[in-house]
Formats: C-alpha cells, sequence, structure tokens
C-alpha cells in the first residue's frame, strides 16, 4: 500500500504567486513525509486549473524535493505537439534523477479541448497517435512515425529520461472495461467514485493482470482519490472541508454552468456532506478518518491512496495540520 498526493491547484485565496509558493512548501512537506507521488492535474481556461502548463509547476516541484516522485494527471495529449512533451518529460525525469511518473490522457472537457480548436471527436485519435509517438521517441535515437495526425522521418533524438524505456505511466480509469487496455500496457490507475465501484475496477485489473501471466503480488499501483480533513475535533474539520470544498465544486462546474452542459464519466456533489456520505471525502478527527479510510480501502481493494489536503481555500496551515495529524495518529494505522 502506498500513499500519494492528488491535487488541482484550483483557485484559492490570496494572490496565485502566494498560492504557487504555498503548494511548494505542502510539496517540501509531502516529501519529508515519504509520500511516494505528488499529481498535479491539468485544466484550461477555468478557475479549476492554475497550473495550466504542468511542466512549469513540476520543475519548480523537482528542486522543492528530494526522493517525492511527480507528475501529470494527466497530460492532455491532444493538446500537445509530441515532440515537445516528450523532450521535456525528458528534461523533468534528468532534474530530478528519475522521480517522474507520467499520466497520459486525452482530456476530460471538451469545452476545454474546444478552446483550442481540437474537436471532441478527434481527440481520441491524437491522444493515441501523440502517445504512440512519445514512447518510441522515448526509446529511440531517431524517430520514424506515419499516423494520420503525425509523420515523422529520420528525426534525430537528443534527449532520453533517466527511466527506461519510459517513466512509469498513469492513466484515470472510470470503468472496469477499461482496465483491458492500462494492464496490457502495465499503467498504474486512479478512479473516483464510492468503494463499491472503485472494487469493480480493481478486481478487473487484477483478473486482467494474472490472465496475462503475471504474478498477482506485481500488480500496478490502483488507486482512488480523495478528499481529506483532519482536526483535533470533528466540527473543525468539517467546516474546513465543507468551506474548501465548496469553493473547489464551483471552480470545477464553472464552464459546465457557463455552456449548459454536465460533466462527462464523473460525478460530484455540490456539498462535502454528500461527498462525504458516498465516500469521496472524509473529515473528522484522526480516529474516524483512519476508521472511514480503512474501511474504504479495504472494500475497494486499492494498493495506493491519492489524498487531498489542499483545495479550495484551505489554508496552508489547515492543509499542514491535516497533513500532521494523518502523518502522526492516520496513516501508521491504515491497512498496508
Amino acid at each position: 500500500m502506498k500513499f500519494g498526493i492528488f491535487d488541482h491547484l484550483d483557485r484559492g485565496a490570496g494572490s496565485l504567486g502566494e498560492q504557487y509558493e504555498a503548494r511548494l512548501r505542502l510539496i517540501e512537506a509531502y516529501d519529508a513525509a515519504g509520500y511516494y507521488a505528488y499529481h498535479i492535474a491539468e485544466h484550461h481556461m477555468t478557475p479549476l486549473g492554475m497550473s495550466p502548463s504542468p511542466n512549469v509547476f513540476l520543475s519548480a516541484a523537482a528542486q522543492r524535493s528530494r526522493r517525492l516522485r511527480f507528475g501529470p494527471l494527466v497530460y492532455c495529449l491532444s493538446l500537445y505537439h509530441p515532440l515537445r512533451v516528450m523532450e521535456e518529460i525528458c528534461m523533468l525525469d534528468q532534474l530530478s534523477g528519475g522521480r517522474f511518473e507520467l499520466g497520459i490522457g486525452r482530456g476530460v472537457s471538451p469545452i476545454e479541448l474546444g478552446y483550442y480548436g481540437v474537436e471532441p471527436e478527434s481527440a481520441q485519435s491524437l491522444f493515441e497517435e501523440a502517445l504512440a509517438v512519445i514512447l518510441k521517441g522515448l526509446d529511440t535515437e531517431t524517430l520514424n512515425f506515419e499516423g494520420r495526425h503525425f509523420q515523422f522521418r529520420d528525426v534525430p533524438i537528443e534527449l532520453h529520461p533517466v527511466q527506461r524505456p519510459h517513466p512509469p505511466l498513469w492513466y484515470g480509469v472510470a470503468r472496469p472495461d477499461s482496465t483491458a487496455w492500462t494492464v496490457r500496457h502495465g499503467m498504474n490507475i486512479v478512479c473516483n467514485g464510492p468503494a463499491p465501484r472503485v472494487r469493480a475496477i480493481t478486481d478487473r485489473c487484477r483478473a486482467e493482470w494474472q490472465a496475462l501471466g503475471h504474478p498477482p503480488q506485481t500488480v500496478p499501483l490502483m488507486g482512488m482519490s480523495r478528499f481529506i480533513a483532519v482536526a483535533e475535533r470533528e466540527d473543525e474539520a468539517l467546516a474546513v472541508a465543507r468551506r474548501g470544498y465548496r469553493l473547489w465544486f464551483d471552480a470545477f462546474m464553472k464552464l459546465w454552468v457557463k455552456h449548459g452542459k454536465r460533466p462527462v464519466n464523473v460525478v460530484y456533489y455540490d456539498d462535502f456532506d454528500a461527498m462525504a456520505r458516498d465516500g469521496y471525502g472524509v473529515a473528522g478527527t484522526p480516529e474516524m478518518v483512519r476508521d472511514r479510510l480503512g474501511a474504504q480501502i479495504e472494500e475497494a481493494g486499492i494498493n495506493y491512496l491519492a489524498c487531498r489536503f489542499a483545495f479550495g481555500d484551505i489554508s496552508l496551515a489547515e492543509s499542514m495540520r491535516s497533513l500532521e495529524l494523518f502523518e502522526a495518529k492516520v496513516r501508521p494505522q491504515l491497512p498496508g
């Protein structure tokens, strides 16, 4: 069982420069506490994502940490020229001494893709080709590729990652059927949803892995993400979580509301209490958080938990306090 961090880096209180510095101080704390990885989302033209260029922020994270692995969850590959992102992957892996984690996807929001001129019906094929180019380019000296969207002939590759043939891969999974593809490519996964829904995905992932002849103990990381707030008193933790989640939810919904649409493949409620009832969020005393998360970990069958200690206008001090209590009284007693 490993523990990591997931972060939208959505707009909070204060200036953006102050928010970046607060997150970097949290990254230092995650590094010191021994978390496995820091994952950051990519969003555009929305307060949900104040890191629309994950690589810029992650280059700072690389210099503010020593052991913590890090990466996007995910790069919206339908928006990228694959040669450019391939070179930047190599730079980040080299800058960090081989700590980069490569999360990939096509981009969950057709609205955001549309701002960049990407039609929803072409996003999947763009993603697939870009990924093929990147994985081939990371493990070759000269790139040749012939596809519908990209064609390369005798392109010299001068940069390579520390981790060969490429850094570990990550993908967001919403349905059990998606695991056949992720398992075939040896990808780690992260899911959202109640524990029983996550269990359907992790069970399928394990079955697909063993069907390919792999030992069960070598299965890739299978994670779920949870909003977490910990305080000495339940009412204190709930006040922080409710306030921060409300702002996060408004940021999450802003573009969908503006365009009169509903999110695809994801379900979030408009208040934290409803989220907690379905297990998406956990807030309370260390003992309460320990018991609720422990039960969810067992029920979901995961081997990775991506924690969210910073969301909305939760302050650096509040996030740090949750983290300190989690480390002292929760994590040591969780399964695994």
